[in-house]
């Protein structure tokens, strides 16, 4: 019988591992087989994924061009338990969307301005312009969690 797993779970980012990566692929990976990651995805039993597997797994499954499915269900996990510390507790997904909006106007100018002639380095992007892009891409990142969030708990 099939095991129930929930969608964001660890043992549901080895499933999707299972889908994308062959069984070459996976002992290329991590030098063990897909038995192991199967025992590793059922949630009934008490075998884990070692962190440093789950790294070798993510980065062959973004070497195939594919979201990396472990790093998303830990990334969901942790945003999930950020909301109990989250002191904006609005939870109104349009003011979340006209603040994304913002965001994200932030980043293309911050993208733009780094790629004009005018800039540091030109056309050339230097080593601030990177960290004020990553930064504005964070930025972003955190608020479409916050909407993931918030549209997965209505």
């Amino acid at each position: 019988m099939a095991k129930i797993r929930k969608l964001a779970s660890i043992e549901s980012g080895i499933m999707q591992v299972l889908k994308i990566l062959s069984d070459k692929e996976i002992e290329d990976a991590i030098g063990k087989g897909s038995s192991y990651l199967r025992k590793c995805s059922n949630p009934d039993l008490l075998q884990q994924i070692d962190h440093n597997d789950s790294l070798k797994l993510d980065i062959a499954c973004i070497k195939k061009g594919k979201a990396p499915p472990l790093y998303n269900a830990h990334e969901y996990i942790i945003a999930n338990e950020l909301e109990n510390f989250d002191t904006d507790k609005s939870n109104d997904i349009d003011e979340m969307l006209v603040k994304s909006t913002i965001l994200h106007g932030k980043l293309t100018e911050v993208v733009k301005l780094s790629e004009a002639e005018e800039s540091d380095k030109g056309s050339e992007i230097s080593q601030l312009e990177k960290k004020e892009i990553m930064e504005a891409i964070k930025n972003l990142e955190n608020k479409i969690f916050k909407i993931k969030r918030t549209v997965d708990k209505k």
